[in-house]
């Protein structure tokens, strides 16, 4: 059975994450998305928060699950029996960037775990989850960019913290 992992912070996921989430569900038996807790960031959303919107906004994906985890992302891996960690790429900082990641992860792994790259969609190629963050608290519109899900919590966060 192949079990693939696809792991990032997602704060907030993008229409670009769920793109990929898509894509890699139909090509593995069995897919998490996997929430990394980083405790050196200030996230816009908690973990727990971040697995509940994903959950809701991947729910008509089949055979995806959402999970929680810190630390070392080879220590998840391993504990949890994936053979496959899926990452996405942009563009080429990207890709200089998640292949140092990916070849130290492989020094980590126990085991036969491959690291598969999806290219995103052009049309997504442009967005990250900081982008979406600093245009959406500078009161620019990122409908079409996040699910809409995500931009009612976004939206619901800003009116809260009364900026």
């Amino acid at each position: 059975m192949n079990k693939a992992l696809y792991a990032g912070s997602f704060d907030p996921l993008t229409c670009g994450h769920v793109d990929l989430i898509k894509r890699a569900a139909k090509l593995y038996d069995e897919l998490v998305v996997g929430v990394i807790n980083n405790p050196s960031k200030r996230p816009l959303f908690t973990a727990e928060e971040r697995r509940v919107m994903i959950e809701e906004a991947v729910r008509k994906i089949s055979h995806v699950s959402v999970d929680c985890f810190s630390g070392l992302l080879a220590d998840y891996v391993n504990a949890n029996n994936f053979n496959v960690v899926i990452r996405g790429l942009r563009g080429n900082t990207d890709f200089e960037y998640e292949i140092q990641m990916a070849q130290m992860n492989a020094r980590l792994y126990e085991g036969k775990v491959e690291t598969i790259f999806l290219m995103t969609d052009p049309s997504y190629s442009f967005i990250s989850s900081s982008m979406a963050r600093e245009v959406a608290s500078l009161g620019g519109s990122i409908k079409g960019l996040v699910p809409d899900n995500i931009l009612e919590a976004m939206n619901r966060k800003k009116m809260n913290s009364g900026r």
